[in-house]
């Protein structure tokens, strides 16, 4: 089979799809691999690479004209033109982004797999949590960034002084995101709250990051509480190829400390606290009553090299099938079928459909292939 790897245009987007040594196994395989020229610069890899390892350079169109299509990002406006009947294998986050995607790709036919939603033999993300892991340790490190008063933030170091700690972060959500954002937190000096659903779960956390770690069972009205101190609020809900749940209002955003910082990384699935609104690493904050938001919606991307290393080697056991395979990969696999959120013209993950409001337009993959 022929693998087009296009380079990213999405605002700051250095990641690519396939490394060298990615090209090199697709090769050796058999396939043929064509990249778009300059697609693994922001990375680290330049075009000589990819030429050693066996793959071919070419243009955008034609990177596209193949029958597979490996994407970081999902497609932007500019790139809808470009879309078919091949199978594109990216990031979607259908639920999350402009409905302009879902309806360019059910117009063009288009097979959409999307890295969010695969999931392993125990039901979990294998290709969206190292991706979180990044995202989650960034939102600590951005929202003490951006708590710096020359900033515009309150004024609080996250850390220790003296033995001291100083700074509170409350963390909503306690899976790959949030345990990576309390991880790294508790490593700053902050004291740490996480907000969860699951008491095992906190006891998981308990043991892995000590008792540094406080964990508070999510009630609409103690979170409430826990707003109005925190320095830093992070937001990482998740729900598989559903849109998050603004479980943060408006009102409590208003009575956050001036100054206070909001990381949502939940924005990519259209976020979980009621003022957020995309932003881009171009202009990445903006203040709504008197809070500072940071809501990117690539923040791995700020780190491209090892965002790239990580993603790839979880998504290439999956390349490789899919061009040996096909579509017959997903009649293989039901994890790997949950990957696939359009499908001929319909929409194949019914949490997305649902979330967009179209579940007339939902089928389920297996009858469409």
């Amino acid at each position: 089979m022929k693998i087009g790897v296009p380079k990213e245009v999405k605002d700051q987007e250095y990641r690519v799809a396939l490394t060298p040594d990615g090209a090199a196994a697709l090769v050796a395989a058999g396939h043929s691999v064509l990249i778009e020229h300059s697609a693994g610069a922001g990375s680290g890899f330049d075009d000589a690479a990819y030429v050693a390892a066996g793959a071919e350079l070419g243009t955008a169109d034609e990177a596209w004209a193949a029958p597979l299509v490996l994407k970081v990002k999902e497609p932007l406006a500019s790139e809808y033109r470009f879309l078919g009947t091949q199978t594109v294998f990216t990031f979607f986050h259908l639920a999350g982004v402009d409905p302009a995607l879902t309806e360019a790709l059910l117009r063009a036919g288009t097979t959409a797999a999307a890295y969010e939603t695969l999931e392993d033999a125990d039901g979990r993300l294998p290709l969206l949590a190292p991706m979180s892991a990044i995202a989650g340790n960034m939102a600590s490190q951005m929202g003490a960034y951006y708590l710096a008063r020359f900033n515009g933030g309150r004024g609080t170091q996250l850390g220790k002084v003296m033995g001291r700690s100083y700074g509170e972060v409350l963390i909503v959500g306690d899976g790959v995101v949030g345990s990576h954002a309390a991880r790294t937190a508790i490593g700053l000096g902050a004291e740490v709250t996480v907000v969860g659903l699951d008491p095992p779960r906190g006891s998981e956390l308990a043991k892995e990051l000590g008792d540094r770690l406080h964990y508070r069972i999510y009630d609409p009205a103690v979170l409430a509480g826990m707003v109005r101190t925190a320095d830093l609020l992070i937001g990482a809900i998740l729900h598989k190829g559903a849109r998050a749940d603004s479980v943060v209002s408006e009102s409590m955003v208003r009575s956050m400390p001036p100054g206070s910082v909001i990381v949502d990384v939940s924005i990519d699935q259209g976020g979980c606290i009621e003022t957020s609104r995309p932003t881009s690493h171009s202009d990445p904050v903006y203040v709504r009553h008197g809070v500072i938001h940071y809501c990117v919606t690539n923040m791995p991307g700020a780190y491209p090299r090892t965002s790239t290393l990580a993603l790839t080697h979880a998504t290439l056991p999956y390349v490789l099938r899919l061009a040996a395979e096909g579509t017959g990969a997903f009649r293989a696999d039901a994890g790997f079928a949950k990957a696939v959120n359009a499908c001929g013209g319909y929409v194949t993950c019914r949490a997305a459909a649902e979330s967009l409001g179209i579940s007339d337009r939902y089928r389920p993959l297996e009858t469409l292939i």
